[in-house]
């Protein structure tokens, strides 16, 4: 699969320059910045490339004793043949299936990893999978989650298992509700909290029971006092077998007078169902995908940014059948110090 990206212009805009409104291939001039105009062309073949996908799975609540059991897709998409030179995993509740080694998958082809989820104590866990290659990027890593649960105890579910804030301008709050739902019996909540200082619970008066089968509503929120993407995960203290539960929280603050980055590029094959961005911190990678979902258009802006880095950014495509292309060739973007 061949991805063609003619021309992508990259603009990092100064405090008090606004984004256009009518079109994100337009360049700005130089002031306190460069613009970045370059040529662009994803590499016409890779000769080994390992795509996992998904990068990430999560188990979800499994009763301790048993298992569940899942699998990557390991697919060489490149132009040689891959070679897996080794597997491990991390977290003692999971596990690999057993592969011979080498593997080897041809161009084009896959094979699966089967990945189980065997829990033995009550309560949240994570792990990973390592798989070392002769792809140059190696080695890759896919992150794995579960919870263990015992069929007895008091359970407390925290939903959606994740809350995602998307751009909040710093300084300010914004406010998404997760709803708290006590199982096999009453569960009581006696303290709360979260990993990060730009997200706070509110909405509880603790301790508070929540009566077998009912929920309650908890407020969270996300005040950035800085720009760029902050992770965190929010905490619910109980009596509940699973304690402390809670869900994953993301968000990004944006300065009020944004530094951004804005790429575009020229579509590739036909019958492309759209785009990736990925981002790294150093040239060559590795690099992260930043768009939450598939690109339908040719351009993206980057309002993730902050003052001094310096970010490399890459483009694949994505065909209907789900495959991904290579990476673009680099793009290199220095936001000004203020």
């Amino acid at each position: 699969m061949h991805f063609w990206v003619a021309q992508a212009h990259l603009c990092a805009l100064p405090p008090h320059e606004m984004p256009p409104e009518d079109s994100a291939m337009r360049s700005f001039p130089v002031t306190a910045i460069a613009i970045f105009i370059l040529s662009l062309a994803i590499s016409s073949s890779w000769a080994q490339r390992l795509q996992c996908q998904p990068r990430s799975y999560h188990f979800g609540r499994v009763q301790i004793g048993d298992s569940a059991s899942s699998s990557f897709q390991l697919e060489n998409t490149g132009t040689r043949v891959l070679q897996i030179l080794s597997v491990s995993e991390s977290g003692a509740e999971f596990s690999v299936g057993s592969l011979q080694l080498p593997a080897y998958i041809n161009p084009g082809e896959s094979l699966s990893l089967p990945v189980s989820f065997t829990p033995t104590v009550a309560g949240h866990v994570t792990g990973t999978v390592t798989i070392t290659s002769n792809d140059l990027r190696s080695p890759q890593t896919a992150d794995l989650g579960g919870t263990g649960t015992s069929p007895d105890a008091r359970q407390l579910s925290v939903n959606p298992s994740s809350l995602n804030f998307g751009n909040v301008a710093v300084g300010t709050t914004a406010s998404l509700a997760a709803t708290l739902t006590a199982a096999n019996g009453d569960v009581t909540i006696s303290s709360d909290g979260t990993t990060n200082s730009e997200f706070t619970i509110t909405g509880l008066t603790l301790p508070v029971t929540i009566p077998y089968g009912q929920s309650v509503e908890a407020t969270i929120q996300f005040t950035p006092t800085a720009g760029g993407t902050v992770t965190a995960q929010d905490q619910f203290i109980s009596n509940a077998g699973d304690s402390p539960t809670g869900e994953q929280l993301a968000g990004t603050g944006v300065s009020q007078d944004p530094l951004y980055v804005s790429l575009s590029w020229e579509p590739g094959e036909s019958g492309m169902a759209g785009y990736n961005i990925y981002r790294g911190n150093t040239h060559g990678g590795p690099y992260n995908r930043i768009n939450s979902s598939l690109l339908g258009s040719t351009s993206y802006a980057d309002y993730s940014v902050v003052d001094g880095a310096t970010y490399y950014y890459v483009a694949t495509e994505v065909d209907e059948q789900g495959k991904e292309s290579g990476y673009s060739s680099e793009a290199e973007a220095q936001i000004p110090a203020n």
